[in-house]
């Protein structure tokens, strides 16, 4: 079966696009590698301890790698994630007479065209990336998911914010790590999210006029980004009425993990990292500063909603900990049924009441940070 999308291409492009790294030496990069890599268990313990959260005895690999080595890794992730909808596609042409296969000129200049699209995408957010937690892999290459850190970008970010080097490297990585223990420490979440993901790609709408009419809302999304305008992202002008409805579930809980990121990295930070206040209030100044071209790719993307994710969720996480206690507040990870609604993102109130209400008569157990 033909890809429609060209991967090489994606990644030659993306390669001949990406910004290059900060000036280093091949021996400060090598410490740099090795030091990020030596940080990994140390924060594994301190974010265990401080969320309560048991890491069960799995192979979780660490990768640390440059840019394209990124790049490399999500155009993996993207195509495996992809697969149900390219077998969507081919079963469509199968049901209408055709061999499932694309035209040959056709395909090969539409994937390549795509791969350019993706390509670039990918160059633009390989330079920003400082970390992430990969779950959609080939087989074999990491079945409990890969923590990954961006060398470049996180010594880049370190000089820019003008903080001291081991500080940063290691209040970065307490994040990630906080993302590793939420997907491994929590059986049901990776499949659960997995699971959201497919259902938004099983949702694609291939009739050719609902397509058409997506595409001239899309139209209109570029234009509003450029221009200031009222309307959404571009992702929102091309998702179905059902799409809209995951990624809602799929926000909510991406504002959930990214908030109890930031907050564990705030909790745990000053134990451990002597700077971290004031790593916080350069990075949050680096995370709203962006020249007007970076800020209509962001809302173009939809990038600009996960800068409020982080926002929002951290209140959230912050909320519900400070007014009922750690232990109440993991009562989130217990099942798909307790974790929060958009609503109760900005309503953590709601979500006590709704999930945790004995900890509004005082019956919670004792585990406030």
């Amino acid at each position: 079966m033909r890809e429609t999308i060209d991967w090489d291409v994606a990644v030659s492009t993306a390669r001949a696009l990406v910004r290059p790294g900060p000036q280093i030496s091949p021996d400060e990069a090598h410490a740099v590698v090795s030091e990020l890599r030596s940080m990994v268990p140390d924060a594994e313990r301190h974010v265990a301890a401080f969320t309560g959260l048991t890491l069960p005895d799995l192979d979780v690999p660490v990768a640390v790698v440059d840019r394209i080595g990124w790049v490399k890794a999500n155009v993996d992730g993207f195509r495996i994630a992809l697969e149900p909808l390219v077998e969507k596609v081919t079963e469509k042409r199968r049901a209408r007479g055709g061999t499932g296969e694309p035209g040959g000129l056709t395909h090969a200049i539409g994937s390549r065209v795509t791969g350019v699209q993706v390509g670039t995408i990918m160059a633009y957010l390989a330079a920003r990336v400082l970390g992430q937690f990969e779950l959609f892999l080939p087989p074999g290459e990491g079945d409990n998911g890969r923590l990954t850190l961006v060398a470049p970008n996180i010594v880049e970010t370190e000089r820019r914010l003008g903080v001291d080097p081991h500080d940063f490297r290691l209040w970065v990585t307490l994040h990630e790590v906080t993302h590793r223990t939420q997907f491994t420490a929590v059986p049901w979440l990776r499949p659960y999210f997995t699971g959201q993901v497919k259902a938004f790609i099983d949702a694609s709408d291939l009739d050719p006029a609902q397509v058409l009419a997506r595409l001239r809302d899309a139209a209109g999304a570029v234009r509003d980004a450029v221009t200031g305008g009222e309307g959404g992202s571009l992702m929102d002008a091309l998702q179905t009425p059902e799409q809209r409805e995951i990624v809602s579930r799929l926000q909510a809980l991406m504002s959930l993990l990214e908030g109890h990121g930031d907050y564990v990295m705030d909790g745990v930070g000053p134990a451990v990292v002597p700077t971290a206040k004031t790593i916080r209030e350069r990075f949050e100044e680096r995370r709203k500063g962006a020249g007007p071209v970076d800020k209509v790719i962001r809302r173009l993307f939809g990038l600009d909603m996960k800068m409020r994710q982080y926002a929002e969720g951290e209140k959230f996480v912050r909320y519900v900990v400070d007014t009922s206690g750690m232990a109440a507040f993991n009562r989130v990870w217990e099942g798909p049924d307790n974790l929060p609604t958009p609503e109760e993102i900005a309503d953590p109130a709601a979500w006590v009441a709704r999930v945790a209400p004995a900890a509004l008569t005082g019956d919670a157990e004792d585990g406030r940070a």
